[in-house]
């Protein structure tokens, strides 16, 4: 049976898993900002420097699925600390990197820790939240870190950078890695795990590691090879394929990777669908609206990173103060799509900014607009985990993660590449840079607020509010025995 955690070391397991997102979350952020100063000190070519980022989504997002179910099986607490471990020891050794070559070795082992660590996170939250209302209050805290963590890695890179040098946007991570690791030992309660014979399924996990990874690889590089090009159809075919054949296979293998009763509830699925199409629509705030102030607006990193704080601050003081009380009130469904309106508006403004932008008048409205992702996190998280069960939270965990890691790199691939090609096109009917760039850039918003209204609608006619919770006492399984540390 599992037994109740008392409130105080509920609250202060979330601060330990908080913080170890915060970590993972700044470190996206941060490596962007630094990557002209990496170029310039290890000697990268173009295609060479994306691989920073590359080496690390990859593992990042080819592993959420089976660290999630390892931490089912052998211990969330225990992936959780390991995890912890080699994100942080992967960490010193890209600060102390000389090369290119170490330094994308290192990116990828960060990618492995961050998959072993995130992938059990939620998995670890929604065991120890039991209560409805108390679950609400947590996710919208988790939710209110993570908008925290990209706005403070991109203004933490720049200033880092700037005054020390990137080396330091890595070692940061060695205080708060042991910290969290320390806090973590007492805080995060023991659980024996359901043992491997309870889904040691080492095909399915060959088939799903290899598609997810295959899948993430294909959609990294279309910027360099082109939808339609050999590489990315068949390479995106195989992954595909392995894929399909990783879903077969769990429907027949006597102890699942992944059991395919996550997916049945109408709620989860739909949650999962809006969730892709919501990340993949908001990599247009969180990249192409800093490109822009670079590029088009002459902003530097520091800049940008700071003109951007105020939509962090408002997504963050929603999630954390608004979010649970609507959700408690009118539900996560409602609350979603209270939230994909306001996103919406954010993305429609965005495709009428100038070239010659104020930012009081053209993009701080925005920037208050996206406030809105305080309201659809949170709600998504809910909705995402609302039917996971004590015995397979970490795989539901370690599923949600994985769809927020395809939705962002499908957003990356398919925004860049349309922004480049209307770019270009512009730039061949004679439109000088800023105009041209600025043309692409409200190509990219006007389709991520069609992917936007498409999450609206998938929310409308797919997600429903879901019953009253069961008494916390009630909702317990009996397959897993969590001990008080």
């Amino acid at each position: 049976m599992t037994v109740p955690s008392p409130l105080r070391s509920r609250w202060a397991a979330l601060g330990v898993l908080s913080a170890t997102m915060l970590m993972t979350i700044l470190d996206g952020s941060i490596v962007t900002v630094a990557m002209p100063a990496i170029q310039d000190d290890l000697g990268f070519t173009p295609a060479g420097l994306s691989w920073t980022m590359n080496a690390y989504l990859i593992p990042l997002g080819g592993l959420l699925l089976l660290a999630g179910r390892l931490g089912d099986l052998i211990g969330r607490r225990t992936l959780f600390l390991a995890g912890n471990a080699l994100f942080t020891a992967a960490s010193v050794l890209a600060g102390a990197a000389t090369t290119s070559g170490l330094l994308i070795a290192a990116r990828f082992l960060q990618g492995v820790g961050s998959a072993l660590a995130s992938a059990v996170v939620l998995g670890i939250l929604v065991t120890l939240f039991t209560d409805a209302r108390e679950r609400t209050k947590a996710i919208g805290v988790f939710s209110f870190t993570g908008a925290a963590g990209a706005s403070i890695g991109q203004v933490l890179g720049g200033v880092l950078t700037d005054a020390l040098n990137w080396h330091w946007i890595f070692l940061i991570n060695l205080p708060i890695g042991i910290a969290t690791i320390l806090l973590a030992l007492p805080a995060l309660p023991r659980d024996r795990g359901l043992g491997l014979a309870a889904g040691a399924d080492l095909a399915g996990a060959l088939l799903v590691t290899s598609g997810l990874m295959l899948g993430i690889y294909t959609i990294v590089k279309v910027e360099s090879h082109g939808w339609i090009s050999t590489h990315t159809l068949g390479l995106g075919a195989v992954s595909l394929a392995l894929l399909a054949g990783f879903v077969a296979r769990q429907a027949r293998a006597a102890t699942p990777l992944m059991p395919l009763r996550i997916l049945r509830s109408r709620n989860v699925s739909g949650a999962y669908a809006v969730q892709l199409l919501t990340l993949s629509a908001m990599f247009a705030f969180q990249v192409v609206v800093a490109l822009y102030m670079q590029q088009v607006l002459g902003y530097g990193a520091l800049g940008t990173g700071l003109a951007m704080l105020p939509a962090a601050v408002l997504i963050g003081a929603v999630s954390l103060f608004a979010s649970a009380r609507l959700s408690n009130r009118f539900g996560e469904r409602a609350v979603l799509m209270a939230g994909l309106v306001l996103l919406i508006g954010a993305m429609v403004w965005l495709t009428t900014v100038p070239v010659d932008a104020d930012y009081v008048t053209d993009l701080l409205p925005v920037f208050v607009l996206i406030a809105g992702g305080g309201l659809v996190l949170p709600s998504l998280t809910g909705l995402g985990m609302s039917s996971a069960r004590p015995d397979d939270a970490g795989v539901a965990s370690g599923l949600f993660t994985t769809v927020q890691q395809v939705g962002m790199a499908l957003g990356v691939a398919v925004l860049t590449t349309l922004a480049a090609s209307r770019t270009e096109t512009l730039r061949l009917d004679g439109r000088d840079a800023a105009t041209a760039l600025t043309g692409g850039y409200h190509l990219a918003f006007g389709v991520s607020a069609g992917l936007l209204v498409a999450a609206l609608a998938v929310s409308a006619l797919v997600l429903r509010r879901p019953p009253a919770a069961p008494p916390a006492d009630a909702a317990a399984e009996p397959s897993t025995t969590i001990v008080k540390a």
